[in-house]
């Protein structure tokens, strides 16, 4: 299903093998004392917008990097597109390779599995990589293929911990330099309705931004029964360990935290909040609640809520912006509008938007590697996604304001001991 990395990639976060330390310590340095993104934040929907149909003009060679749920999922909807072959299949399980590689019918050969199958998968000749495994992994995979001089098609959330975010980030700018495609696969901005109601917001629909609500609602994780740490890998049982899935708050709430940077168009300056454990008996470490304040640096306030319990509440992903003339909403699954002000908008409900959206991105990712798109905006906005998460996680957990400086200052990786994993 899905598949780590090498002991020491996966202890570190952050793989520096093909790298020198110090030119990897300039990229995060410019990274992290960029100014706000507003123009990548502006340019995510004419990226993400729908594709128009055409017939593929060639079929890329795609290699899957995790064979789970989500990963055979997609690989099936990257073969429905019609432009695409799946020519190598990489999982931490053998039997989930196997599975992968005859449902796809990829040669016996460019089936891979083991700590090292993502590294024979890159060697075995494709030309772009679908990496869809444990997120505590996405960032050195990721990093791994743009270094191969593969385009990167990269699943959420990009990285838990802030060493792992800044990777991403500078490994988005090294794939501009070697022209190469890097997309985020987030769906909520492919709707043609929340980009119609952003483009809105950006036009100054709002008037004065004054703050923003969101929400992140999830059915309860739960707690399977593990005996080993390769136990944890398998079957979505690294959700409920924190330095694996980055807590309720990045994995699954990253969602409406990409929505608010991009209706923003910046990352926040600080954040202060709170979390809870709620269940009883607790076997591992994640927490259901986080009740966190963001505050920008103008002084725009934002509230993000995000739970994962057994209260019957709809499953939800979205946000709220109050202006001092307007009010908008854009969901993940629900009705986005405009309402009130100089640009006001009916909006519509947004639908199917979990198939829709990743059809278009895998749409969008074709026809930017045909047509030799390397600018790759989605991938800094994504890496300041996985910062904001991890800020309001600190925040939450040290019961004090944190502010993004110090966050990125610190630079601490999640640690995990998976020593004992095959090769």
């Amino acid at each position: 299903m899905n598949q780590p990395t090498d002991k020491q990639a996966m202890n570190a976060t952050v793989d520096l093998r093909k790298a020198s330390r110090r030119e990897f310590l300039k990229r995060s340095a410019a990274v992290a004392a960029a100014a706000p993104l507003a123009d990548a934040a502006a340019v995510w929907a004419a990226e993400q917008s729908p594709v128009e149909a055409s017939p593929p003009a060639r079929k890329i060679k795609l290699g899957l990097i995790g064979c789970g749920g989500r990963g055979s999922w997609l690989a099936d909807l990257f073969q429905k597109h019609g432009g695409y072959e799946i020519h190598a299949i990489a999982d931490y399980f053998d039997d989930l390779a196997q599975r992968a590689g005859e449902r796809f019918q990829v040669d016996p050969a460019r089936r891979f599995s083991g700590l090292h199958g993502y590294q024979r998968l890159l060697a075995s000749g494709v030309e772009a990589a679908a990496v869809i495994n444990v997120p505590r992994f996405h960032p050195v995979h990721a990093h791994a293929a743009v270094e191969a001089g593969v385009h990167v098609f990269a699943a959420k959330p990009v990285a838990i911990d802030v060493p792992g975010a800044l990777l991403v980030q500078a490994a988005g700018k090294r794939a501009t330099e070697k022209q190469l495609c890097f997309l985020v696969d987030y769906q909520l901005p492919t709707d043609p309705i929340n980009i119609e109601v952003v483009k809105r917001v950006h036009e100054g629909g709002l008037g004065q931004l004054a703050h923003v609500d969101s929400v992140g609602f999830s059915p309860p994780w739960g707690e399977p029964p593990v005996a080993t740490v390769e136990d944890r890998l398998r079957q979505g049982r690294w959700l409920s360990t924190i330095a694996l899935s980055g807590d309720v708050i990045t994995e699954n709430t990253v969602h409406s935290i990409n929505a608010v940077l991009w209706l923003v168009g910046r990352r926040p300056a600080s954040a202060i909040g709170r979390a809870l454990c709620r269940r009883q008996n607790p076997r591992d470490d994640y927490r259901e609640v986080y009740l966190i304040t963001y505050e920008f640096d103008d002084g725009v306030l934002w509230t993000h809520r995000c739970q994962s319990l057994r209260n019957q509440l709809e499953w939800a992903l979205d946000l709220t912006a109050y202006g001092d003339q307007a009010t908008a909403t854009i969901s993940y699954r629900g009705k986005s509008f405009l309402r009130g002000g100089p640009k006001h908008y009916g909006g519509g409900q947004v639908v199917s938007l979990y198939d829709q959206g990743a059809i278009r991105n895998i749409a969008t990712f074709y026809q930017n590697i045909v047509q030799q798109r390397w600018d790759n905006p989605t991938v800094q906005q994504a890496g300041d996604d996985a910062l904001t998460a991890v800020l309001g996680r600190e925040a939450a957990t040290r019961r004090c304001c944190v502010t993004m400086e110090e966050l990125i200052g610190e630079n601490q990786p999640l640690g995990l001991d998976l020593s004992g994993l095959k090769t």
